[in-house]
């Protein structure tokens, strides 16, 4: 009678041992694919030979583009708290070598956010400008630009519009490209 017991408990005490193995496999599964799921929309996560190759792969998919935004959508949430952005990058379809210049500039402040243009531009912390960039002609900027945001906690929940004004050897290179910000609660 005692030996049955005994296995018996021992049977429960594996059971519940291989449960608790289980589900933290199962917990650090789901974290994993949270983290890589959010690297896949948040530029300043990518290495920048993984920019560089999502640039390449937007630029082949129509060889007319002058400039590419990555993420495509050209739209990023980023919560209270936290930093985030933009990768972009231009090409050079002129016949001679350029020097261009860029500018990241507030567009439009979204109905009922409580932020001004200043502040509103302040939460770029990387990236605003940027001068003297050499490319070759029918060449793609070697470095892909990061426009990196941080939101403070203090920030209110918005939707802000900014745009990427590129000039070449100081003329307008192409109309403004837009990008979108969405601060969102922790």
């Amino acid at each position: 009678m005692k030996m049955k017991k005994k296995g018996a408990m021992e049977m429960s005490m594996g059971t519940i041992v291989t449960i608790v193995l289980l589900v933290s496999v199962l917990v650090m599964g789901i974290f994993f694919i949270q983290k890589i799921s959010k690297t896949a929309t948040n530029v300043i996560d990518l290495t920048d030979e993984q920019l560089r190759n999502e640039m390449n792969k937007l630029f082949s998919e129509d060889t007319s583009k002058k400039l590419v935004v990555y993420p495509a959508t050209r739209e990023v949430s980023i919560k209270k708290g936290e930093s985030g952005g933009f990768g972009f990058s231009i090409r050079n379809t002129g016949n001679a070598e350029g020097s261009f210049s860029y500018t990241i500039d507030v567009m439009e402040i979204g109905q009922g956010c409580q932020l001004t243009q200043e502040e509103a531009a302040n939460l770029i912390i990387l990236g605003k400008t940027g001068t003297g960039i050499q490319i070759p002609s029918g060449d793609v900027l070697e470095n892909p630009i990061k426009i990196k945001f941080t939101i403070p906690d203090s920030t209110p929940l918005c939707n802000l519009g900014y745009g990427i004004n590129v000039k070449k050897d100081g003329q307008t290179y192409l109309p403004t490209v837009s990008l979108y910000l969405e601060v969102k609660a922790k």
